[in-house]
């Protein structure tokens, strides 16, 4: 039989590199906290609407609330080079969110509504994409971000300024050769690459444990054959995830050269809808310990966590209910955005 073990234990993980006393400022935190809350309601929500036969699949991050947060919180969002690419996957709703996402709209793409901003009804929950903000299409395959990744590292490297590309993928799919082609091109001495490459893992891949799957020991330790600077950090507390990337977005925006961050995280509703998506008691909570914290510092109380709570779910079911109402695509449109009606590249009209 596999070893069903945890592939590292948690008194094995590392620290961040900031002392443990190191706090975010209140109000950064408390919004890092309403941000978690709406994220993990989101996915919430959406295993619901799966199993109402409202939407067809799910797939997303509960777990990952405190990591993804922050990064969407850290980058620096906007349109072109001279800002951060996001490469991210299907586990990604927290960022989306930190970065100015609606959940209403991931609620569309959920049930395929004509509304939907990110595809129009023709994607499954989680593959977003946002033009203004440089946020790649996520995709199904998994891991061929960090492939893709690439070309927006080399024209932000070409250009210079302070642009970077984010990249984030899984533990599992770390063994695909996309994550091996990202570290080579990512390290060429000739020309490294401003690349945050960020691995989330949750020592599951589908229902493969990592203990079966992984010989190294942390996966960021791929990086250091590359000469490459490695990090690690605990994604499940959000101030040891915020000082993390802040150190790394700050190395990889000065230095334009490459940098792996492994986050360890939980996996607190399955692989996806095909596996239940039934809630892992065993893992830790990133929800629960950040509620901790702000009540043992008297910035948010338990009794405030639990109104503000139920304040945000009761503009999810609004907005839930919304989308119930709203068109889905017509047949006549199917063919609409197979193909580009332009050059986007070339700019040509």
């Amino acid at each position: 039989m596999t070893d069903m073990t945890p592939h590292v234990s948690p008194e094995d993980r590392p620290s961040p590199g900031k002392p443990s006393s190191a706090q975010v400022p209140r109000e950064d935190l408390l919004r890092i906290h309403d941000l978690m809350i709406e994220g993990r309601l989101l996915e919430e929500r959406l295993i619901r609407m799966q199993r109402q036969g409202e939407a067809y699949f799910w797939i997303g991050g509960p777990g990952e609330e405190a990591f993804n947060t922050c990064l969407g919180l850290l980058a620096d969002k906007g349109q072109g080079l001279d800002h951060d690419y996001f490469h991210l996957h299907y586990r990604s709703s927290a960022t989306l969110l930190a970065l100015g996402g609606k959940s209403l709209d991931a609620l569309r793409q959920m049930h395929n509504t004509v509304t939907d901003p990110h595809s129009r009804g023709r994607n499954f929950c989680g593959h977003f994409s946002v033009r203004e903000w440089n946020l790649v299409p996520i995709t199904s395959p998994i891991e061929v971000q960090y492939q893709v990744a690439i070309g927006t590292a080399l024209a932000q490297a070409r250009q210079g300024g302070k642009g970077i590309t984010i990249v984030q993928g899984g533990d599992a799919g770390s063994a695909e050769g996309d994550f091996a082609s990202c570290l080579v091109w990512a390290s060429r001495p000739m020309q490294p690459l401003p690349l945050l490459i960020i691995v989330a893992n949750n020592q599951w891949g589908i229902s493969t444990a990592a203990s079966g799957q992984h010989g190294e020991k942390f996966i960021s330790d791929r990086g250091k054959a590359f000469r490459m600077k490695t990090m690690t950090c605990d994604g499940n507390d959000p101030e040891a995830a915020y000082f993390a990337i802040q150190e790394a977005m700050d190395y990889v925006r000065t230095e334009r050269r490459p940098l792996v961050l492994e986050c360890f995280l939980s996996r607190l509703y399955g692989h996806s809808s095909s596996s239940g998506a039934n809630y892992v008691e065993d893992e830790p909570d990133c929800i629960e310990l950040i509620a901790g914290k702000l009540d043992e510092r008297g910035w948010r109380s338990r009794a405030e966590t639990k109104k503000l709570t139920e304040a945000k779910e009761a503009e999810m079911t609004e907005w839930y209910k919304q989308v119930l109402t709203e068109p889905k695509p017509d047949a006549s449109e199917v063919h609409m955005f197979t193909f580009a009606e332009k050059n986007h590249v070339g700019g040509e009209a």
